[in-house]
């Protein structure tokens, strides 16, 4: 079924790893973020389109639509976690730009780009986590960002019934990414590091990637609601395997 796919948060991590997986697949994709090196390095190895694009600027986003004549597929990724302080010593402003890129980003795309979506016959993917349906300690904002992700798609799925739109939730859990953790700890290596130590084979932004290829790839009548996909090592948000598992 290829055809126009839009990914944002494609600089790095997940993104950057779809928009490689699906130009594979033959999409022809438009690579969205805000660092446009980094997105015209991706579209050199590629051939994806890079679009530099911040998808918190309403107008930007506008504009950035009115500019498309088609798109088949939109990939709502970009996100990410800042900080982890308990609710009683989190900083709102944290709050505030977790909910900025997360939430509102992916309701800003999502409402540009379904116009096209509908004409077509259309795909939304939304990368949430585990963490949009599982609480932890000190992981407040980022869950309560994650779960106001996984209301928007189930609540889109509903209003979009009887239009020829799928609304695809993809839930990873434990994935090692080069910029997550350590953007999360404020560039702490070690912290960021500590958090994968003898984690045998967390999940990779190739593994996710390749879920989402899954899912697009599926019959148009087949409508994946949630996927749910962790590491072995991870068996639930709270219970992880430090040690060997697979010999890796």
């Amino acid at each position: 079924m290829p055809g126009k796919v839009v990914v944002t948060g494609a600089s790095s991590g997940i993104g950057a790893a779809t928009v490689r997986r699906l130009t594979k697949d033959g999409f022809d994709v438009v690579a969205v973020a805000r660092r446009a090196d980094r997105l015209a390095a991706l579209a050199a190895e590629t051939g994806a389109r890079a679009h530099p694009l911040d998808i918190t600027d309403d107008d930007a986003v506008r504009e950035f639509a009115t500019g498309l004549d088609s798109c088949d597929v939109l990939v709502n990724n970009a996100g990410g976690a800042l900080g982890a302080e308990q609710v009683a010593l989190a900083a709102p402003d944290d709050w505030a730009h977790m909910f900025s890129v997360n939430v509102l980003g992916t309701l800003r795309m999502t409402q540009a780009l379904l116009p096209l979506l509908r004409a077509g016959g259309g795909t939304v993917v939304t990368i949430t986590s585990t963490a949009a349906f599982v609480n932890y300690e000190g992981g407040g904002g980022y869950s309560a960002a994650k779960h106001a992700e996984h209301a928007l798609s189930e609540t889109l799925r509903l209003e979009l019934c009887g239009q020829p739109v799928r609304v695809i939730e993809l839930a990873p859990g434990m994935v090692h990414t080069e910029e997550f953790a350590l953007n999360r700890l404020r560039g702490d290596a070690a912290g960021a590091a500590a958090l994968y130590e003898n984690v045998d084979a967390p999940l990779s932004a190739d593994d996710v990637a390749e879920c989402v290829s899954l899912v697009v790839g599926l019959p148009q009548h087949v409508n994946v609601d949630r996927m749910v996909v962790r590491p072995l090592a991870q068996a639930a948000q709270h219970k992880l395997h430090r040690g060997p598992l697979l010999g890796t």
